[in-house]
């Protein structure tokens, strides 16, 4: 069977994302300077509006833009921290708002951690954690597949474990429940198989490549309170980042 190219192609939004960092790095839109209205970007692009609004979603979330409600967006004066970049996957997913980006919640609910995830949240295997499956989709693709894994006396009385998508960020939100303050993450990239799951939820053939991004976060007292993997297909996606040396 053969492949176009386009199916080897980023997301749109993505493909946005990097358009518009591109011109802001050669001066096209300098510092300070208004981007273009969503209905431009629509225009411009031949994209759909969502698309077009989660690609500014990303842009603020990298710290590269501030959005103004009424106003418009804006590329900000310096920037961002390396250190703070939101690029980080495990980061962006944390400050993800599921309802704005209509993530479909595949599974929530509580369940017996798998090995693996009982190790990195310091938990004897089979003790009953909190799992967050989501789903989501690029112009009606699937083009993520993301799992949380929280230790179920931090995630009562939270929303983890409900079916219906989060209106704040998780980070927010934990912090607002249960007054956790999420500290900091390793991260683990690794390219793989994908599993039975990720066959399913994201469409691909069992020998597809899948990019897979393990985060372990944890909190100010250097506890482990939250793990998370993001499956993300090799067609559809690459990983940039930027670090002074």
């Amino acid at each position: 069977m053969s492949v176009s190219g386009d199916e080897y192609a980023p997301p749109k939004y993505a493909q946005i994302v990097q358009a518009i960092r591109r011109k802001i790095a050669d001066g096209t839109y300098p510092p300070g300077s208004q981007l273009p209205s969503e209905t431009q970007l629509v225009r411009e692009f031949a994209v759909s509006r969502p698309t077009v609004v989660r690609a500014l979603q990303v842009l603020q979330l990298r710290g590269i833009i501030d959005r103004e409600h009424g106003k418009g967006s804006f590329v900000k004066s310096a920037p961002p921290v390396v250190e703070e970049d939101a690029s980080r996957p495990g980061r962006a997913v944390l400050d993800r708002v599921e309802a704005a980006e209509n993530a479909e919640i595949l599974q929530a609910g509580a369940c017996p951690a798998p090995a693996s995830v009982a190790a990195l949240l310091a938990l004897p295997e089979g003790t009953p954690v909190v799992m967050r499956r989501l789903l989501l989709a690029d112009a009606g693709r699937p083009c993520e597949l993301v799992t949380f894994w929280c230790p179920i006396e931090l995630a009562e009385g939270t929303d983890l474990g409900r079916s219906e998508p989060l209106s704040v960020g998780v980070r927010q939100h934990l912090q607002a429940v249960k007054g956790v303050k999420l500290d900091h993450v390793i991260e683990r990239l690794a390219a793989r198989h994908p599993l039975p799951e990720e066959v399913k939820a994201l469409g691909l053939g069992k020998t597809a490549a899948v990019l897979a991004v393990l985060s372990r976060i944890f909190d100010g007292a250097g506890r482990p309170v939250l793990v998370i993997e993001v499956a993300l297909p090799g067609t559809l996606h690459e990983l940039e980042d930027a670090y002074t040396l």
